[in-house]
């Protein structure tokens, strides 16, 4: 009984580090989104649980696949709305050096062409910039899920963010 216990409130404790993953991803988006906090966590948890299934080895790495599950949704969700993949109407996206934001489907599906550019590159970075951006986990919460220092984060996070700029620059051009 007591295992049952353990078992409902880690699942608590983890539902919520998701859905406000959820939340923080989602304010990212255009408003109006079609997709709610709620449904995104759920389909998080149904890719965990079936196709990505993996031993967690710790509550930051089970984190860190969530955030990299739920992209992969709003990718999937952002295609599904017949948005195009480069081009159309398209305005600069503000990038700064504490923040990074999309607001359209296109921008999604763009720093997800970025994102699949970098992992060919820097596989590591990659999975910094995806932390950082569409999860947005603190750089400690990123060195513990990726079992990497702080300031190894600060530095390559620091690298990731002018790299995105100029491949987002270079996007961009008319």
């Amino acid at each position: 009984m007591e295992a049952g216990a353990d078992s409902a409130r880690l699942f608590e404790s983890l539902y919520r580090d998701l859905r406000a993953l959820a939340g923080h991803m989602l304010q990212r988006e255009s408003p109006g989104h079609t997709l709610p906090p709620t449904a995104l966590v759920h389909e998080a948890f149904l890719r965990l649980n079936h196709k990505e299934r993996g031993d967690w080895k710790s509550r930051s790495h089970f984190v860190a696949a969530g955030a990299t599950a739920m992209r992969r949704i709003l990718v999937d969700h952002a295609r599904k709305r017949g948005s195009q993949k480069r081009g159309g109407e398209r305005v600069r996206t503000p990038l700064t050096e504490d923040t990074l934001s999309v607001e359209r489907d296109g921008d999604i599906l763009l720093v997800n062409d970025a994102l699949d550019d970098l992992e060919r590159l820097d596989p590591r970075h990659k999975q910094i910039l995806e932390l950082r951006f569409f999860g947005g986990m603190t750089e400690p919460e990123v060195a513990e899920a990726l079992e990497m220092s702080e300031r190894t984060v600060q530095r390559e996070w620091s690298v990731c963010r002018a790299w995105l700029r100029d491949y987002l620059q270079h996007e961009y051009r008319p």
